[in-house]
């Protein structure tokens, strides 16, 4: 991962498990974009201490990404699931927010592997085991900050999924 500066990462989402394991494997803090509906009562403030940045799905949500260039653009460690969910009965294609992001900010988009997580646990269908977990960081993706037109996100979505695919 990065030692510096601000910088992408982009990882498969198998479990509820995967932004501990991505957090573990990183010597920086990382901001996390997650859904907003995990915002509930009593877990609100650590999920604001923890520097989460909720985001309302189904539709572009100009907030969070403005709060998601902004840590960027100030060297923070950004972290996104382009699969979104991970409920297995929901189609998982990968979306176009973290591409959108980096064209954006021209943040470097790191894609990450995390392997084992759906294994180790997961709500639906329920499953706990003890497998070995790993974490592998490929290559970051540099790309130039441009204006995100659907055929740049759409490529580059492409081309960081082809990356995560290949890592393992």
């Amino acid at each position: 991962m990065p030692s510096r500066g601000g910088a992408l990462l982009a990882a498969n989402h198998d479990s509820s498990l995967d932004p501990a394991l991505l957090a573990l494997a990183s010597e920086r803090p990382i901001r996390f974009l997650a859904r907003a509906e995990l915002w509930l009562p009593g877990i609100r403030r650590l999920l604001d201490a923890l520097g989460g940045i909720p985001v309302r799905r189904g539709r572009v949500d100009r907030s969070a990404l403005r709060r998601a260039m902004r840590a960027l653009e100030s060297g923070e460690l950004v972290a996104i699931f382009p699969q979104g969910t991970t409920l297995g009965f929901k189609k998982r294609e990968y979306q176009g927010g973290a591409a959108r992001l980096a064209l954006a900010t021209g943040a470097p988009l790191v894609p990450v592997r995390l392997v084992g997580t759906a294994d180790a646990f997961r709500v639906f269908p329920p499953r706990v085991g003890f497998p070995k977990l790993r974490v592998l960081v490929g290559e970051p993706i540099h790309v130039a900050r441009q204006r995100p037109t659907r055929a740049l996100v759409d490529e580059l979505t492409r081309r960081l999924e082809r990356e995560i695919a290949s890592l393992g």
